[in-house]
């Protein structure tokens, strides 16, 4: 099945499962929770741990600083992507802790969905004052 129909130039795609979405509010809810335990202000890595913990206690599987091998020219490269986060092997996570968010990084979400396969994933910056001003979805 495709994943996506072309009509009127443009694309409508399949909605999310019910998983995919049960999944990502559980990363929003958590990452709110570590922000308002935390703060902005701190290293990446002590979000991604905390974050990483949240979801676990939330029942689900996830995997931190996952080396996936990228497929060019009939190879595979074992030096391909690393993801801070994938929740259920259904999930991108990428996180920051940062005052400016780069727009290379929202492409870099995109191309991380395109290469594992996957359609769901969330840019999730730290450092701001309330962290809804710094989680961004993005589905393929």
């Amino acid at each position: 099945m495709e994943d996506f129909l072309i009509s009127e130039n443009r694309y409508d795609y399949l909605p999310l499962s019910q998983k995919e979405e049960q999944i990502g509010k559980a990363i929003v809810n958590s990452a709110y929770k570590v922000h308002r335990e935390l703060g902005p202000g701190l290293l990446e890595k002590v979000y991604e741990v905390c974050l990483a913990h949240e979801l676990t206690k939330c029942n689900f599987s996830v995997i931190r600083q996952l080396d996936v091998p990228i497929k060019y020219d009939n190879i595979t490269f074992d030096e391909g992507l690393r993801l801070d986060l994938l929740v259920e092997n259904l999930v991108v996570c990428e996180l920051k802790a940062v005052e400016l968010v780069n727009p290379v990084w929202e492409a870099q979400i995109l191309s991380h969905l395109k290469l594992t396969g996957l359609r769901l994933g969330y840019l999730i910056n730290f450092n701001v004052p309330t962290i809804k001003q710094g989680i961004k979805r993005f589905i393929l």
